[in-house]
């Protein structure tokens, strides 16, 4: 392989990194005589990275080289960094070659945007259409489509590409105007229309037609930036919720802020990204896509920030011990799916288990529930517990977050429980 695109590669899949809207599920496509490659129905990942990204695909840069100048962008055309361009040509060669030494099993393809919008999206096109017909590669594209860029190239491109993705950055414009002046909303929700318009476009046409072309099958995602501006977790979860209503939108990404650019006086001084904030919007963010929470009982303006020291679904019991304990044995599913220490596969077993006899504080663990947590918010057989109610939240919050052994903790509850008493 020639040295000169492997140094190119070694500088392009560097300036990648910070990209984390990186997913392969939601397509099955399957190998086929003639072709290279195939699409595995649950993503063709089998291992993350410790940030979260997949590292089965070739993430990699065409470009990047930049137009624009924003000021949280290790990319932006004032930084004095080494830049590097690949030819069409050579993208395709990389990962077919790539491909065929069993190091990736699909493409992350993103760019800096060089000339206009429309001239890299072009480039960008030209790259999966060619991995897909002169290649007849079948494994796995997820590609970026540039902000701005115009409704033909975005069509052409959900023709070609399993996920297309379009990343926000900045939760409110004010903010994305002062520190990416060049950008705006609209260049931003333009695309994400027309992919959207191409995916429902496509599954009306394969109701009539069988063998019609799918159109992003994967659907599209998207990424915001945490920490570089003032927003509050509300004001970010707010526009995650909007977004996961448009039909086509699968993934929202929270990218904690790192200070690449130290120098910029508009950035914030961190010693280090957010880590914590991000994962709890990540936990936030599954608790309206899988627990059938709203924004507002998550965060609202008595509660913009998520608390740090306990996840979402823990800080909203403690904030309404009113609604526990449930009973295991008695309660709806949507109320067992709000019990801390519940997840989705646990309360589908507890309902379909109850069915057979009341179930025991044992039955629950070998379910899979979290009984540290769920012993304060339930009632069930056997199950000898003072509940938060008893407890009052603030000392279950206590008993939580503090590092105890079981008995420390048990000793503890009966402390508690006496104090409260004498009260």
């Amino acid at each position: 392989m020639n040295e000169s695109v492997l140094e190119k590669l070694k500088i392009l899949a560097e300036s990648a990194r910070y990209d984390v809207s990186c997913s392969s599920s939601g397509t099955s496509r399957p190998n086929r005589e003639g072709t290279i490659g195939s699409a595995a129905g649950w993503g063709i990942c089998h291992s993350f990275a410790e940030d979260g990204r997949c590292i089965s695909l070739l993430k990699v840069m065409l470009t990047n080289s930049c137009m624009y100048d924003c000021a949280y962008c290790i990319n932006r055309r004032s930084n004095d960094i080494p830049r590097a361009t690949l030819a069409v040509s050579e993208l395709v060669d990389l990962t077919i070659e790539f491909y065929r030494r069993n190091y990736i099993e699909g493409l992350f393809l993103s760019s800096g945007i060089v000339r206009s919008p429309d001239y890299t999206m072009e480039r960008l096109v030209r790259i999966v259409k060619d991995l897909r017909t002169v290649h007849r590669f079948n494994g796995y594209i997820h590609m970026k489509s540039i902000p701005g860029a115009g409704r033909e190239l975005v069509q052409e491109a959900g023709l070609y590409a399993d996920r297309l993705s379009v990343n926000i950055e900045i939760p409110k414009e004010e903010s994305l105007k002062m520190l990416a002046p060049e950008k705006d909303f609209q260049s931003v929700f333009a695309p994400m229309r027309y992919i959207r318009d191409g995916v429902l476009q496509s599954a009306e046409e394969r109701k009539r037609f069988r063998h019609a072309p799918r159109f992003a099958p994967a659907g599209q995602s998207t990424q915001m930036i945490i920490g570089a501006t003032p927003e509050t977790d509300n004001d970010i979860l707010r526009v995650s919720s909007a977004l996961y209503k448009r039909p086509t939108m699968k993934r929202v990404y929270y990218s904690g802020f790192v200070p690449v650019n130290g120098y910029d006086n508009r950035l914030p001084a961190l010693k280090q990204p957010p880590l914590v904030r991000e994962n709890r919007l990540y936990q936030a963010d599954w608790l309206l896509r899988f627990y059938q929470f709203k924004v507002e009982e998550i965060v609202d303006d008595s509660y913009p920030l998520l608390d740090l020291e306990v996840d979402p679904k823990l800080a909203w019991a403690l904030r309404h011990p009113e609604c526990f304990p449930v009973d295991i044995n008695r309660a709806d599913y949507e109320m067992i799916l709000r019990v801390p220490g519940i997840g989705v596969k646990s309360a589908k077993l507890i309902v379909a288990s109850r069915r057979y006899g009341r179930l025991s504080a044992e039955q629950l663990k070998k379910i899979g529930v979290v009984m540290k947590k769920a012993r304060y918010f339930i009632t069930c057989n056997e199950l000898p517990m003072l509940t938060v109610n008893e407890l009052k939240p603030e000392n279950v919050r206590r008993l939580l977050t503090q590092k105890k052994n079981r008995k420390q903790d048990d000793r503890q509850l009966i402390l508690l429980f006496r104090e409260q008493e004498q009260e």
